[in-house]
């Protein structure tokens, strides 16, 4: 399966050479010059928590053109450039071509079917976690279970075969009829640790330390429950609670999310499509957040604070 990877960050390096590993032809499709170059001239740099660093032979471009039609584009783009991302790689999407999104938050999807349509594709959540150590080197810290399924919850040909090609990477991917309760359970763990470790520049595996910071991230989840709810999306206070805080646990050291990242790099947030869909789907359903509400103009703040 000829797999392109857009967007070579930190999730899409990790994945993609885990797959490039495995033997798979793959692709990165990226922006930034300094990335290419690294990959393809060192090759990329896959570290795990350990320490222990193995060099991934792949290559990368900015001129999606060259790579010819694609049978698989896995999205990893940040959700604010999802739509001229996906249109740059219109050249490579062919009548057969899935597109996978596994980006954060709510909303991608129905970006990505706006260019390319909703038949080609298909949304998951992984909950992996990785950081850009430089140009082409990422820490990939943590391993965890992969979603992925249909927008109609039919287990298709193409969904059963996309999870193939992963799991034979040692991706651990299952597919899934009840995709959206995935996306917001993974939701619910990106409103509850992104914004709060960001905001106060706390490594994630830190963020249990203190009791009025479980307190804060409690408020928080409780909200995206009722918002999810209210969708009849059957999320559970204490069965999410549990699993993020036993996330949290198995963390490594130093585990920065994507918008402490974003944070300390004095870029913009994925908030929008994080907290602010929690916001967004409160307002339209009557249900308060004032949690999400504050963790959306926190960020907004600091996002304001590094513009010139």
């Amino acid at each position: 399966m000829k797999t392109v990877i857009l967007g070579a960050g930190a999730m899409g390096s990790a994945l993609g050479g885990a797959l490039a590993k495995a033997g798979n032809e793959v692709v990165l499709v990226e922006v930034a010059k300094e990335t290419i170059d690294a990959v393809n001239s060192r090759g990329l740099i896959v570290q795990d928590k350990t320490g222990h660093q193995e060099t991934v032979k792949i290559p990368a471009t900015d001129q999606p053109a060259s790579v010819g039609s694609a049978d698989l584009v896995v999205v990893f783009v940040k959700c604010y450039h999802t739509e001229d991302a996906v249109r740059s790689v219109t050249p490579i999407i062919g009548p057969t071509t899935t597109i996978l999104s596994l980006q954060n938050g709510w909303g991608n999807g129905p970006t990505i079917g706006k260019v390319v349509g909703l038949e080609k594709v298909l949304l998951g959540v992984s909950y992996h976690s990785a950081t850009l150590l430089g140009p082409g080197h990422v820490l990939h810290a943590g391993q965890g279970n992969t979603f992925i399924g249909e927008l109609d919850g039919t287990f298709s040909e193409r969904l059963t075969a996309v999870a193939k090609v992963f799991n034979a990477a040692g991706i651990n991917v299952t597919p899934t009829g009840s995709v959206l309760k995935e996306i917001w359970s993974k939701l619910a763990l990106n409103a509850v640790t992104l914004p709060t470790s960001a905001a106060i520049q706390l490594t994630a595996e830190r963020l249990l330390d203190a009791e009025e910071m479980q307190q804060l991230m409690k408020g928080i989840l409780k909200e995206v429950v009722a918002v999810a709810q209210a969708q009849k999306i059957a999320l559970e206070f204490d069965e999410r609670w549990q699993a993020i805080s036993g996330l949290l646990g198995k963390l490594a050291a130093n585990t920065k999310g994507s918008m402490l990242q974003d944070v300390e790099r004095k870029r913009r947030t994925e908030i929008d499509v994080i907290n602010g869909a929690v916001v967004e789907a409160g307002k339209r359903l009557g249900i308060p957040t004032p949690y999400n509400n504050a963790m959306l103009w926190l960020i907004k703040a600091l996002e304001r604070s590094f513009r010139p």
